[in-house]
């Protein structure tokens, strides 16, 4: 019988261990009574993973993110159309990185890795288990979420959201918030899908726009559309970090 676990970091849990809190809720649950003693050696856990992270892919090419669902089923055309989408990223020169888990993020993995490319995988402790698909072929596990985009947005030179849920709009509305901050100069993001991304393009022009909340420069880097073609050349030629 096979026994349901879930990682942390390096310890596996299983059993009644996997109720045990994952590394975000202990540190953001304000009921904790011991902080004094508990925060300053979770200092030094997130402060490793950063130094694991950026030692695992420092010598890593230029990269493109690809975002979106978790749920989507191998074979669905969402899914057949991410890893047609990775494997024409490799071939004009880009490793892709992904959460590393099933659905969208397996079809970019996929996609990549039979394409002879870079395929990364950033992993998240979370209360389910999940872990890295099997077309990873470079990954790195975290314990905390803002270790894990940190890492997505130094590494990458733009984001591709597929249609998914609330960790795709996670990731997309922070990368435009540091669009709109100057944080990152150069940033292309594209929205796959128009149908899906439709209807809050319209919402956040017609209304967020409209109402003087964000200016008509801020999405100038943000491209909605169905094809593979134009996603691909929003992502600009390959450029190496210095």
């Amino acid at each position: 019988m096979t026994t349901q676990k879930r990682r942390q970091g390096n310890v596996t849990l299983r059993g009644k261990e996997r109720s045990a809190p994952t590394a975000d809720q202990a540190l953001l649950d304000k009921r904790e009574v011991d902080w004094v003693h508990n925060d300053p050696w979770r200092v030094l856990r997130i402060q490793s993973e950063f130094v694991e992270g950026f030692d695992a892919l420092h010598k890593l090419e230029p990269a493109v993110s690809i975002f979106g669902s978790a749920r989507v089923r191998p074979g669905a055309p969402m899914y057949r159309q991410t890893e047609d989408l990775a494997r024409r990223l490799v071939e004009r020169g880009f490793a892709v990185i992904t959460g590393g888990g099933p659905g969208i993020m397996e079809a970019g993995n996929k996609g990549a890795l039979e394409a002879g490319g870079t395929s990364v995988g950033l992993g998240i402790e979370l209360p389910f288990e999940q872990g890295l698909n099997e077309y990873v072929s470079l990954g790195v596990d975290f314990r905390y979420f803002f270790a894990r985009k940190t890492m997505f947005l130094k590494y990458s030179q733009g984001f591709i959201a597929m249609p998914g849920g609330f960790g795709t709009f996670d990731e997309l509305f922070e990368a435009l918030t540091l669009i709109q901050t100057k944080k990152v100069t150069h940033f292309p993001v594209v929205l796959f899908g128009t149908e899906y991304w439709g209807g809050l393009m319209d919402w956040i022009r017609g209304t967020v726009e409209a109402g003087g909340y964000i200016s008509e420069h801020d999405l100038e880097l943000v491209t909605v559309t169905d094809d593979i073609d134009e996603a691909v050349a929003a992502m600009g030629e390959p450029t190496k970090r210095a």
